[in-house]
């Protein structure tokens, strides 16, 4: 991969992980465009890097509450904080299932499917909608909604399922304030990326090579600083804005990237 295709894919995932409009789903548009002949494999391996290069700018930007998910994780006594924690582990579940034992269909879709990732950006665009429809409360995710929540995310790990905008819009269906709905979806992808690498790299899954690993380099490093200068200010959009108006642009996005796809076979 091309060291500048592999930084503006980089920026791409940085500036899309924190809006429901698939950053998976841009990732692979992406890829598509500026003729990205990896293989699924390698291609879903670039995707991980970046989500985990976002998601450190998610620990950095959210330090307090992830020091605050920890800590409850180990004050063995039952207050928000705690619970907070299982929530989070609770909401990890269904992703940890399809990760472990739907590895290999998941990496089939990654190979710059432009067709699939528009028909799923479609999918986004009407959860984006009725969620936008759905009254405004103060109720917080309770621990049956975290697990409702946490299949969605796992269905998202399909490109141009936005895995922020179907975590946030189940979440707002359910009756959840839209700001914690948004907290909690930025905080519950944090310690599964982090697994995944994790898992990825004792298992020797993780297979760099010297022809590539310093286009992953710049794409981490792209991906990581538009990560902390989206999750700064783009959060403040998620939580203030209508969801509807991130439906349309999905809509448009999803129909753009059909057409494409038909019209580039």
């Amino acid at each position: 991969m091309d060291i500048l295709d592999a930084i503006i894919l980089g920026i791409v995932q940085g500036l899309t992980e924190f809006l429901p409009v698939s950053s998976s789903g841009h990732l692979e548009l992406g890829k598509a465009i500026l003729g990205d002949t990896s293989v699924p494999e390698e291609s879903l391996l670039f995707t991980v890097v970046l989500h985990f290069a976002t998601a450190l700018s998610t620990i950095v930007v959210f330090r307090k509450d992830v020091w605050e998910i920890l800590r409850g994780l180990f004050q063995f006594e039952w207050n928000e904080e705690s619970q907070f924690s299982i929530k989070i582990i609770i909401s990890m579940l269904p992703a940890v299932f399809v990760g472990l034992f739907f590895e290999e269909q998941l990496e089939s879709f990654f190979g710059g499917n432009v067709r699939f990732v528009g028909f799923m950006l479609l999918i986004t665009a009407v959860l984006l909608y009725f969620a936008d429809r759905a009254k405004d409360t103060d109720k917080k995710v309770s621990f049956k909604n975290a697990f409702i929540v946490g299949v969605s995310q796992a269905i998202a790990m399909l490109p141009g399922i936005s895995r922020s905008g179907a975590t946030i819009s189940t979440s707002v269906l359910l009756g959840v304030d839209k700001s914690k709905a948004a907290r909690f979806s930025f905080l519950m992808v944090v310690p599964l990326i982090i697994g995944k690498i994790a898992k990825d790299l004792i298992g020797g899954e993780l297979n760099f090579n010297g022809e590539n690993n310093i286009a992953m380099g710049a794409g981490f490093l792209a991906a990581f600083i538009a990560g902390l200068a989206a999750c700064t200010w783009m959060i403040q959009i998620v939580r203030k804005s209508k969801l509807s108006y991130f439906a349309v642009y999905c809509l448009i996005v999803g129909l753009i990237a059909i057409f494409y796809g038909y019209l580039v076979p």
